[in-house]
C-alpha cells in the first residue's frame, strides 16, 4: 500500500485534510542534481537509461517532497517509437528533420508493439517503484494526438504551428490517419504503463489552446476522448489542456478523474464550467515561483481556498521553469502541507 496517498484520494474524490500537490516538470532543470546529470548525458539518453530516468523521477521527491512522483521521460518518445526522426537540440528544443507533410509521408508512420520500442519506459517505471518503496504515488504520462501531431508536422516548436494546422485543413484525410495512428499508440503506451506499475496517467495537450473551439474537438479532443475511454477502468486518467478553458464543461464528462487547469482560467471558472464534481488540478503560475518564498506561500493558501481542499490537486499551470530557485519550488510545496481551513 502507498503510505502518502493523498493524491490518489483526491483522484477519487474522497474527502481530505489538505490537497495534494506535486508540479509539472518537477522531475527537471531547475534542481541542481538534474543539471549535473545533463551536463553528462544527453536527453534521450537520459530517457532511455532506465537507472537514468528512474533517479531523476525519484530527485524532486527526495529534494522538495511532493505528493506524487512523475516519471521522467518525454510526450516525443511515441513519434520515435512510430518511426519519425526525433533529435533534441540545444537553444531550438524538439527537432525533427523529415517534418510529415502529405499523405504518403503518414503512410509511412508505424504503430508500433510498444513494449519492443519503449519497452525501456518500462523498466524505469519498474525501477522508480523500487526506489519510490511505496512512498507516493507514480504518474505515467503522455502527450495529446493533436500536440504529438504539431511537432510531427511543424518540424519543431512554433508559435502558431501553422504548418500543423495547415495539413488538418487542407487535408483533413491525411491529419486524421495521422492522429488515429497516434490514438492507438498511446493507448498501447498508456496501458503498458498503468501494468509496469503507475498509478495514474495524464494527456499532455499543450497545444490544444491554438484550436478553435470547433477544430479542438474535431482535431484534439474526439482523440483524447478515445484514450481515456480505453484507460478509464484501469486507472485514473488526468486530462490537461493548455488554453483550453474553453472545453472543460465537455472534458467535464468524458470519464477523466481530473481535469488539469492553466493560470489563465480561475478557480471559480473553472469548478462553474465543470459543474463543481470533478477534481480540478492547478493552476499556479509557474513565473510567480520567481515571487519571494513568504509571497508564494501566501498566493498559494488564497488559491487552494478558492477551489477549496476537496477535489483539488495542486500544481502549476504548465511546468516549472529552468530559472526557480529550488527554495522556492520548496516553499510551494511546503504552503500545501502546512495547510488547514
Amino acid at each position: 500500500m502507498i503510505k502518502n496517498d493523498l493524491f490518489l484520494k483526491a483522484l477519487n474524490g474522497e474527502t481530505v485534510e489538505r490537497p495534494p500537490v506535486w508540479m509539472m516538470r518537477q522531475a527537471g532543470r531547475y534542481l541542481p542534481e538534474f543539471r549535473a546529470l545533463k551536463e553528462k548525458y544527453d536527453f534521450f539518453t537520459r530517457c532511455r537509461t532506465p537507472e537514468l530516468a528512474s533517479e531523476i523521477t525519484v530527485q524532486p521527491i527526495d529534494i522538495i517532497g511532493p505528493d506524487a512522483a512523475i516519471l521522467f521521460s518525454d510526450i516525443l518518445v511515441i513519434p520515435q517509437a512510430m518511426n519519425i526522426e526525433v533529435e533534441m537540440k540545444d537553444g531550438i528544443g524538439p527537432w525533427l528533420p523529415n517534418p510529415i507533410r502529405s499523405l504518403k509521408d503518414v503512410e509511412q508512420v508505424v504503430v508500433p508493439d510498444v513494449h519492443e520500442e519503449l519497452g525501456y519506459v518500462m523498466e524505469a517505471i519498474k525501477l522508480t517503484k523500487e526506489q519510490l518503496d511505496n512512498r507516493v504515488p507514480l504518474i505515467g504520462f503522455a502527450g495529446s494526438p493533436w500536440t504529438i501531431l504539431c511537432y510531427a508536422v511543424q518540424g519543431q516548436g512554433s508559435k502558431n504551428f501553422d504548418k500543423a494546422k495547415a495539413l488538418c485543413f487542407t487535408e483533413p484525410e491525411a491529419a486524421h490517419l495521422l492522429l488515429q495512428k497516434i490514438t492507438d499508440t498511446t493507448i498501447a503506451y498508456l496501458k503498458a504503463k498503468v501494468a509496469a506499475g503507475v498509478n495514474a496517467v495524464q494527456i499532455f495537450d499543450s497545444w490544444g489552446g491554438m484550436l478553435s473551439p470547433t477544430d479542438y474537438q474535431e482535431f484534439s479532443w474526439k482523440y483524447i476522448q478515445q484514450i481515456v475511454d480505453a484507460l478509464k477502468e484501469e486507472t485514473k486518467v488526468i486530462v490537461f489542456g493548455k488554453g483550453c478553458w474553453f472545453a472543460l464543461q465537455e472534458m467535464s464528462k468524458s470519464g477523466a478523474a481530473a481535469l488539469g487547469v492553466d493560470w489563465t482560467c480561475s478557480p471559480r471558472n473553472a469548478r462553474y464550467l465543470t459543474g463543481g464534481q470533478i477534481t480540478l488540478q492547478g493552476n499556479f503560475d509557474p513565473s510567480r515561483l520567481l515571487s519571494p518564498p513568504n509571497e508564494i506561500k501566501k498566493m498559494v493558501k488564497q488559491m487552494i481556498d478558492e477551489f477549496g481542499k476537496d477535489r483539488y490537486v495542486v500544481n502549476l499551470g504548465h511546468g516549472i521553469l529552468p530559472n526557480i530557485p529550488v527554495e522556492n519550488a520548496k516553499a510551494f510545496v511546503d504552503a500545501v502541507k502546512e495547510y488547514h481551513v
